[in-house]
């Protein structure tokens, strides 16, 4: 069944969208709907990444909790910032931290993160996977952000992914 429909819900989904951004389930529709959702995953199995294996997932909650404090610190802290813009000056700058984490689903993880939380912009990946260059909005101590970094998000991916 894997070779035929190697992602059924993938299928099943371009189907519906493809229902719904034409607005009508006419005979036609309904066949170039089912013959995209039926291709498409064919024509991209190569493209789809390896099989998560999930190691600790308990670690999942414990990361995703910490995330969101984060979030409304960083979100207060940001919004303070801008508040404040006029009386100090922003230290923003780039920061490299070393990778430790080579998972490709934790560095996409751990790309997410960096999305979702304010403050922290994912530059660049270095092409060997150890160096990742962070625009950080308002820094005081590189090495405490860097260790903070790691101690959060970074080591926990690898307890889940590694």
């Amino acid at each position: 069944m894997k070779r035929v429909f190697p992602a059924p819900l993938l299928s099943l989904s371009l189907w519906a969208l493809w229902l719904t951004l034409n607005l009508s389930i006419s005979p036609g529709n309904l066949l170039i709907g089912a013959v995209l959702g039926f291709a498409a995953p064919l024509m991209m199995r190569k493209l789809r990444p390896k099989q998560v294996r999930i190691r600790r997932p308990g670690t999942i909650l414990r990361l995703f909790l910490l995330v969101g404090r984060d979030v409304v610190t960083s979100n207060l802290i940001v919004a303070w910032g801008v508040l404040n813009a006029g009386r100090r000056p922003l230290r923003s700058r780039f920061v490299k931290v070393p990778l430790d984490l080579r998972d490709a689903h934790g560095l996409a993880t751990l790309a997410m993160i960096c999305t979702v939380v304010p403050g922290t912009v994912w530059s660049e990946l270095s092409l060997d996977r150890s160096i990742l260059l962070l625009h950080v909005w308002d820094l005081d101590d590189e090495a405490q952000f860097i260790e903070h970094f790691k101690t959060a998000y970074e080591r926990p991916l690898m307890e889940i992914f590694e």
